[in-house]
């Protein structure tokens, strides 16, 4: 959690404009469940750290856990917090926590695609881990979410310095042979913090949004295409 806790106080000196009228910083009011997730399921070295760009409203936002869908979150990850009240929310956008009554989709597919590999979590975060690049999820006044690389350069820059730091720190944590973009923003930020002089293998696998025709279209069956490509998994059952 120090990792953590250093990146919140370095996101919470940052200010966003228009057109971002709300941040929300799910390591501040959800923490508790983030706290768990990383006693949980964050300890030691991982052979694969699956990154994604930033938290979805109805995942992460929600629930405090990368790609957070409530479902998974508690019954699959066996992760259940007091989820507080940010101080300013989007009407649009509210924090509801483990009742928050839709699903994430993203979160939804990946997760699902990891329990049916995997069986279990003990066994998928034996050797993986799941994490955000940016803890940070942006909303406009009409409630549309904006993806950190549409920011202003200089705020974009200075939440990319922060972000690249504390990646940098994770893996030099959790020292994984492979660092697995989930979509393209990822796999890119992955690689730069990486030329830093952290040893890993850079690969992608396509996001798992809806709003990508591919993803809509067997979105598992092409992952698991890349990863196996890539020589990240094998065609076992299980990676070993």
């Amino acid at each position: 959690m120090e990792l953590a806790d250093r990146l919140d106080r370095s996101l919470g000196r940052m200010r966003f404009s228009p057109p971002v009228t709300h941040v929300y910083n799910p390591l501040e009011y959800a923490g508790a469940a983030y706290a768990q997730y990383l006693r949980k399921y964050a300890d030691g070295p991982k052979q694969v750290l699956f990154l994604g760009m930033n938290p979805g409203p109805f995942g992460m936002v929600q629930t405090g856990v990368p790609f957070g869908e409530v479902n998974h979150v508690r019954d699959w990850l066996g992760i259940e917090a007091e989820i507080r009240q940010p101080a300013r929310q989007h009407e649009k956008r509210p924090i509801q926590g483990f009742a928050c009554p839709r699903s994430e989709v993203s979160g939804q597919r990946l997760w699902s695609f990891f329990a049916r590999r995997f069986g279990t979590p003990e066994k998928f975060f034996a050797r993986h881990l799941v994490m955000n690049y940016c803890p940070l999820a942006f909303v406009e006044e009409s409630g549309k979410n904006r993806t950190p690389d549409k920011l202003p350069p200089a705020e974009r820059d200075a939440l990319y310095e922060a972000c690249d730091e504390h990646l940098l720190g994770v893996l030099r944590v959790l020292q994984p042979e492979w660092v697995i973009g989930v979509g393209e923003f990822a796999r890119n930020r992955a690689a730069l913090v990486c030329e830093s002089g952290v040893t890993a293998r850079i690969s992608s696998i396509l996001h798992p949004s809806p709003a990508s025709p591919a993803a809509n279209r067997d979105w598992p069956g092409a992952a698991l295409k890349q990863l196996l490509a890539a020589g990240v998994w094998t065609d076992g059952a299980v990676n070993s």
